[in-house]
């Protein structure tokens, strides 16, 4: 029997990356499971990766962003497997890169929008049909800049040291209804937005230097601090904030 056996888990950005990690572990581990994202072929893809290996999952296209698209995501799972009990709010994006007084207005609100109003859009319709189930998890997917600065990221830097306040105090409003909730903070992690691809060689062997271990993170790496927190083995874990960076923060 898998760690999260019969456990019913909405997991937003799940087409790719640390989502779709996350998604693809909780359904080998028994979870029945909802694939969110705004890229609907992507987040087909996972479902039917899924179920090519015997597991349960539906599809829920919905926008981080939109209070209304988070309601409806929730309604559905609901609809379909009866309950809710686990929640990984990972949808996310990078923002623009400018200094705090070059920053637009569009590029800070577009970010704060999808980073943070997203995880609290997320828990503000988790939560009650958490309640009616009696119990739940929910994990806040943060950043390494959820605790420290980054220059010329500080729309992405402020989002996420957002998340890991809401992460507290609805860990504090919730825990006597035996409703988890927790951030992690992940180094830089290889995925879409950070590859060679993307940034270039010499970009990723700096970012590969910040870190103790000499090399990125992987998705997988995340999805395995996800399923802890998701399962029984963190029944008195709450209102924390992990760190899964290599030592990133170490210095």
């Amino acid at each position: 029997m898998g760690q999260l056996q019969d456990k019913v888990a909405v997991i937003t950005g799940a087409g790719s990356g640390i989502g779709k990690a996350t998604a693809l572990l909780f359904a080998k581990e028994g979870a029945k499971v909802t694939v969110s994202d705004i890229n609907e072929a992507h987040g087909n893809e996972v479902v039917e990766l899924i179920k090519k290996n015997g597991g349960e999952a539906i599809f829920v296209k919905a926008n981080s962003a939109s209070p209304e698209d988070n309601e409806k995501l929730v309604k559905e799972t609901v609809e379909k497997f009866g309950a809710l009990h686990i929640s990984v709010n990972n949808a996310g994006i990078g923002g623009e890169i400018n200094k705090v007084e070059d920053l637009s207005v569009e590029g800070w609100e577009k970010v704060i929008a999808v980073n943070l109003s997203g995880v609290f859009f997320g828990m503000k319709y988790q939560i009650p049909a958490m309640l009616k189930g009696g119990s739940g998890s929910i994990i806040n997917i943060a950043s390494i800049l959820g605790q420290a600065g980054f220059p010329t990221s500080s729309g992405y830097v402020a989002a996420k040291h957002g998340v890991v306040g809401l992460t507290k105090t609805a860990a504090w409003e919730h825990g006597t209804e035996n409703i988890r909730v927790n951030a992690i903070g992940p180094g830089f992690i290889y995925t879409g937005m950070v590859n060679e691809e993307a940034m270039g060689k010499e970009a990723i062997k700096h970012l590969e230097s910040k870190h103790a271990f000499g090399r990125l993170g992987t998705p997988e790496e995340i999805a395995a601090m996800c399923l802890f927190l998701a399962s029984d083995a963190a029944s008195f874990v709450t209102g924390s904030y992990y760190a899964v960076d290599g030592g990133y923060l170490a210095v």
